[in-house]
């Protein structure tokens, strides 16, 4: 039994001995292959949590990019008014819980929850312009006001304003579409991170909020787009309408405009040719002023009723404006039609011409001056150093305006009518009754006729012209001479005929002239206002008195 135990023992130890050998080569041969997966293991976890960096950081990025994009911020403040009125809910639900335990003892409770319900609703106030979809509500295009007309050459400067408007408005319909798609591209982009990131951490329920979270926005901002984008199509369609109908009518006024100032253009030559041919026909220089003037008021009168009927559409329509203004308008406006017809009636009538000089009394005044111009409304004279002024204004050298108008209710007298050049001037003097008044006479007479022969044949020839325009019956020219008995001595009247507009100059002469002759004659006095007293010396002598006693 020992021998068999003892045999036993060595073989057994030979088994362990081999096994032991054949375990050691084994690990030895699987110990390098664990080494490896633990080192492919540490290499994966390293490159999962670069991944996870990467994503961060682009995460990162995308949302430093979206706070730049306006949509961001508005959407943000969307959420914000969301989650805001989302706690207000739950605290009136709070408050109505806390009510139904009992009031009394939840009081302090309620009233916290209350104060903050009041914050809350600040806040809420200060965002209610956010309550609804952003993109529904400030992504809508402005209305397109009525498109204007284009009648004439005037409404095309606003026809240009409009389509600028509009086109402008366009551009920035365009503008916030293109900022909405970069938003959209940009929360794809952040989904898609996320995502990412999700598959690498599916445990991670802040990135599945996210994710939630931007998946409702994009789909928002998506739907938002997508309808808008058609809407800018129909928008754009209907900008480009009215652009090219407003362009259609402003090359029609352009071309009728064009049209009228061909037609004005014509016209007008034909005026200069009119003014050309009444410079070479019409010597006289006031006869071509007026037909000037005339040829000027018709090519105004034609310019305007050409712009009239090319421009109002329903002229009848003006007639009956005109028709129930009229009335008003005379009413407001008398002085002026009645200095119209004035005009017409001066111009037709030729009773009054530009140079000729006039006087004319208005309300006690007298005023004497040439005539240097007609227009529609009133004659505008120069006053001259005449008889008037002398004896009256003791002023001369004004600018005066005559209304028209008062052809009618004033005075007015025209000293060089119808091509005469003269008027009748007198000179009057007085010599004592002791005078020998024939001689005076005399004398006056042919001083008379020696300083005034040549206005004296003037206008002779004159009158014999005017004898087929008038009825002249007395045209008698010679200087005339009357004797009058006057209180003071005989007046002596030298009446003889003068330039228009020069009498004081000849009125001077002669009457120096008649002075210096009539001092040469004795038995010819001056007479003028005098006093004679007669003193009796006699009567006149003083008595003095009796001085002496008694």
């Amino acid at each position: 039994m020992r021998a068999v135990k003892g045999s036993r023992k060595p073989g057994r130890t030979v088994f362990l001995g081999l096994w032991f050998l054949f375990a050691t080569f084994v690990m030895a041969a699987q110990t390098p292959t664990i080494a490896q997966k633990l080192q492919e293991s540490n290499s994966s976890r390293i490159e999962r949590q670069v991944e996870i960096a990467t994503f961060k950081s682009e995460l990162e990025a995308v949302k430093k990019e979206m706070e730049m994009n306006v949509w961001h911020k508005i959407y943000a403040n969307h959420l914000t008014y969301n989650t805001i009125a989302s706690k207000i809910a739950d605290i009136d639900k709070q408050i109505k819980r806390y009510r139904a335990r009992g009031y009394r003892r939840y009081r302090t409770k309620i009233s916290e929850l209350q104060s903050k319900k009041s914050q809350l609703q600040e806040q809420l106030s200060l965002l209610k312009d956010y309550a609804q979809n952003p993109f529904k509500a400030l992504l809508k295009p402005k209305e397109i006001e009525k498109a204007p007309s284009v009648t004439n050459p005037v409404a095309i400067v606003g026809a240009f304003s409009y389509m600028k408007q509009i086109t402008e408005e366009l551009h920035r319909f365009e503008e916030k579409i293109h900022s909405l798609e970069q938003f959209v591209s940009l929360l794809r982009k952040k989904k898609e991170i996320l995502k990412k990131m999700i598959e690498m951490d599916p445990s991670d329920k802040k990135l599945r909020k996210m994710l939630l979270q931007t998946e409702g926005e994009l789909l928002d901002a998506s739907k938002a787009l997508e309808l808008h984008k058609t809407a800018l199509v129909i928008y754009k369609k209907k900008v480009d309408e009215i652009k090219l109908r407003l362009t259609d009518q402003i090359k029609e006024q352009v071309k009728r405009a064009g049209t009228i100032g061909v037609t004005i253009f014509v016209l007008l030559l034909v005026v200069l040719f009119f003014k050309w041919l009444a410079k070479r026909t019409i010597s006289d220089n006031e006869r071509f002023y007026m037909a000037n003037k005339i040829i000027n008021f018709s090519f105004m009168v034609i310019v305007i009723a050409i712009l009239t009927l090319s421009y109002i559409e329903n002229v009848s329509y003006l007639v009956t404006v005109l028709g129930f203004a009229s009335a008003g308008i005379a009413i407001a406006m008398k002085d002026w039609f009645m200095s119209m017809l004035g005009w017409l009636v001066i111009v037709l009538g030729g009773s009054i011409h530009v140079g000729d000089r006039i006087r004319v009394d208005r309300d006690g005044k007298k005023y004497v001056g040439d005539v240097l111009d007609i227009s529609l409304l009133r004659m505008t004279i120069l006053e001259d150093i005449t008889l008037t002024t002398y004896e009256h204004n003791r002023r001369a050298g004004r600018i005066i305006f005559i209304p028209n108008n008062y052809i009618f209710t004033d005075m007015i007298a025209n000293y060089s009518h119808a091509t005469l050049k003269t008027v009748w001037d007198g000179i009057d003097f007085t010599i004592t009754f002791n005078s020998n008044h024939k001689k005076a006479t005399h004398i006056a007479r042919e001083t008379a006729r020696k300083y005034a022969k040549g206005y004296t044949d003037i206008t002779r020839k004159q009158l014999n012209k005017l004898r087929a325009r008038y009825n002249l019956k007395n045209t008698n020219v010679e200087p005339r001479v009357f004797s009058f008995i006057e209180e003071n001595g005989i007046r002596v009247s030298v009446w003889y005929l003068t330039n228009a507009y020069a009498t004081l100059t000849l009125r001077s002469t002669i009457s120096a002239e008649i002075i210096d002759l009539i001092k040469e004659e004795e038995d010819i006095v001056i007479a003028y206002p005098s006093q004679h007293i007669y003193i009796d010396k006699a009567k006149s002598k003083p008595t003095l008195p009796d001085l002496s006693e008694d």
